[in-house]
This record gives structure tokens, sequence and C-alpha cells, in this order.
């Protein structure tokens, strides 16, 4: 099997694992504060991942650590957005919105890499600016700050994305994850303490959810997209990521009973088909 196509199932693999992650954030976020469980999720996933490779993770060089905390304060900027906009819209909504990193992705190389913008990612541009109007026009489901937060993070994940590849090149991407680790779980905590009153009042489906997003979404996934995002391409990784809003519409159908509506459909699969015009068109 080729290098990017083995690269490239394993980060299909945990968009899969993500498309699952709004629904059960927006549920836990009804038992713990935002700030304060980004610091709990990602303190234990340090935890954890520490077990997993102690020696590696005590092998961390300072080139390594600092590549990885720009990346975790990219990382926990882009979270802590995501999550506090989840009390203010739907799962749904949030997906959809924070999947338009893809479209971001090649404006960020535009600046950081300076790589020319394609026909098609004018396109995209237009088309996701006209999903995002239908996706929040219907009454009663009008842009909020939610909406605006959600809008936000994927910019922040679309430099995340472009960020990763640079770094990512000679680095370990043990070194890598346990500094993105540290960061998020410092900040979470620091964040939650000067912003938010913070609470925690679980419940066992909240510590069942939280125990998933932890081992899954945080410690396993974030691994494999630092070990093999490097194998591809930005561009064909944000390909990869434009699906994770549709699972995230079927999980919240599924387990919070979120409908977004025919106009709200209509304006996810727009912003979707932007997305791969965008990704998928020649030069």
């Amino acid at each position: 099997m080729k290098l990017r196509t083995r690269a490239e199932l394993f980060l299909l693999s945990i968009t899969l694992i993500w498309g699952s992650t709004f629904a059960l954030s927006k549920y836990l976020l009804d038992t713990i504060s935002p700030l304060f469980y980004i610091g709990v999720r990602f303190s234990v996933a340090l935890i954890i991942f520490t077990l997993l490779a102690s020696k590696r993770v005590f092998a961390t060089t300072k080139d390594g650590f600092i590549k990885g905390a720009i990346l975790g304060a990219l990382l926990f900027s882009g979270f802590a957005a995501q999550t506090i906009g989840l009390q203010y819209t739907g799962a749904s909504k949030s997906a959809f919105i924070t999947g338009m990193m893809v479209v971001f992705t090649p404006l960020c190389q535009i600046v950081i890499e300076r790589r020319t913008p394609k026909v098609g990612n004018i396109v995209g541009i237009l088309l996701v600016t006209l999903g995002l109007y239908l996706l929040t026009s219907p009454a009663g489901s009008e842009f909020n700050i939610g909406d605006g937060l959600n809008l936000f993070c994927a910019v922040t994940f679309a430099l995340y994305i472009v960020y990763l590849d640079v770094f990512s090149k000679g680095q370990d991407p043990v070194h890598l994850t346990v500094a993105q680790f540290v960061v998020c779980a410092l900040l979470g905590f620091i964040s939650s303490f000067l912003f938010e009153p913070m609470r925690f009042h679980p419940t066992a489906g909240a510590y069942g959810a939280l125990i998933y997003l932890i081992i899954f979404a945080t410690v396993i996934a974030l691994f494999v997209q630092t070990r093999f995002q490097k194998d591809t391409t930005p561009t064909r990784s944000a390909v990869i990521f434009s699906i994770e809003p549709v699972l995230a519409a079927v999980f919240a159908y599924i387990f919070l009973r979120e409908v977004l509506g025919v106009a709200g459909m209509i304006g996810g699969g727009v912003i979707v088909g932007g997305v791969l015009i965008s990704e998928l068109s020649p030069s």
C-alpha cells in the first residue's frame, strides 16, 4: 500500500470518530463547563499518552516542544471557540460551520506557504458562503454567537492544519502530540479559572461520553493526525475531513434528535459541495 494511501485511510478513520464528537460534546456540556471540560479532557489524555509512550515523551526536544506548543495554542483556541459555541447552536450547525476549515485551509496556505489560489478555491468560497446563509437563515435558526464562534474555530483549525504540515517535517509525532496536550490542558484550566463559573456535575452517561472523547477523539485521533498528515497534503487532508459534518448531522439526529430542516439540509449540502469544488478542482 502506498504511503499516502495508508495515511489517508488513517485520517479517514479519525474523521469517523470526530463526526460523533459534536453530539457527545453538546450532551456533555449539560454537566460540565466548556473550558474546564477542555482542561479535564486534555490533562487525562496527557496522562494516558505519557503512560503509553513514556520513553519517547521524556525524550522530547526543545524544538519539538516549542513547535508542539504553537500547535497546542491553535488547537486550544479552536476547541475553546467550538465548545463554547456549542452552548448556543446545534451540533449539526456547529459541524457544518467548522467544516468550512477546508475552504479556509488553502487561503491560509496562500499567506503562510505563498501558494497561489485556484479558481476552484474562489468558487468554493462563494458556494460555502451561500450554504452558510441557507444553513443559518430559517426562522429560529438565525446566525448567532455560537455560529460566529464556530466560524472562528474553522479559521483556527485551518491554520492548525497548515502549521501541522509545516512543523511535522522532521519531528517526532510523539513530541508534537505531548506538547499539544500539555498546552491545551494548561490553557483549559487557567481560562476556566479566569473566565467561567467552573462546574462539573457528572452522570454515568457523562462519564461514558468523557472517556470516549478522551481516549478515541483525543489520544488516538490527535496522535494519528500528527503522525500521518505529513504523508499527504493539507489540501487532501482537508478533503477527507469534509465528510465530518455529514457524519455529525447523522449522530446529532440519532442522539439529540436534531433536525436541520429543508433549508438547513440544502445549506449543509451546498457547504460540502463548495468544499469539494474548492479542493478537487484543477488549477
